[in-house]
């Protein structure tokens, strides 16, 4: 199966509303682009991505305006009323065009600093793979549970905790049917891999770079603004 094609999925019909800002993060400016710009070059420009689908909000004029240069396949379908739904209108049309055990790598729209050294491992590591997994970072700071007057309720020992990044990971058949099986259940799952855990499988995890940051509050975006500079 290693000469599977490998194809990128990009939900962004996503409001966040956790910004606190009228326009959706993904199109907030970042180091000279649009944040959803600087995401689809991670993609574009990598020589095993096929092509790339991107959900977007019917009503999304912002995406329209966009003049995005791709010399490989890029298209949009209609983002759902949840990421699950969303990634679900992707598979479905990419089922039209791509094998069953072609990889499927599920990136947030919001997560631009995605570095080329972790895409490449990712696909390295998993390319044998059955299933698939996802980029994750080991838990360094130690965790609360809080009560619901936001008192610390017990300390959660962080032994064999991860954060969940993306690209996540998956054949196309396995992740389809994982959120199609999710959706039926009405059971929210808010990343892939959830989906995929559902259904009995146990996918690993590939440890990523600590700077792959996702953009959901005002200073992640300064934040960002430093990775890049460094990179440079």
């Amino acid at each position: 199966m290693t000469d599977a094609a490998f194809w990128a999925v990009i939900p962004a019909a996503g409001a966040g509303r956790r910004m606190g800002n009228a326009i959706p993060k993904q199109y907030l400016p970042l180091a000279g682009r649009l944040v959803i710009e600087h995401t689809l070059a991670r993609f574009i420009g990598h020589p095993k991505i096929a092509g790339i689908v991107v959900a977007v909000d019917a009503s999304d004029d912002r995406w329209r305006s966009l003049n995005i240069a791709s010399a490989k396949p890029l298209v949009t379908v209609s983002g759902g009323r949840e990421r699950c739904h969303s990634v679900l209108n992707a598979l479905n049309y990419l089922q039209d065009m791509a094998k069953a055990d072609d990889w499927v790598l599920v990136h947030d729209a919001a997560r631009p600093c995605l570095h080329a050294d972790d895409l490449d491992k990712l696909m390295i590591t998993l390319a044998d793979d059955p299933v698939g997994g996802i980029l994750a970072t080991p838990v360094r700071d130690t965790l609360k549970r809080a009560d619901p007057e936001n008192r610390i309720e017990q300390t959660v020992d962080r032994t064999a905790l991860w954060h969940a990044l993306t690209p996540q990971m998956f054949r196309l058949r396995v992740l389809h049917a994982a959120l199609q099986r999710a959706i039926d259940a009405d059971v929210a799952v808010t990343d892939e891999a959830a989906a995929v855990e559902r259904t009995g499988l146990r996918p690993p995890l590939v440890q990523g770079r600590g700077d792959n940051i996702k953009i959901t509050h005002p200073q992640d975006l300064a934040l960002a603004e430093r990775i890049f500079s460094a990179r440079i």
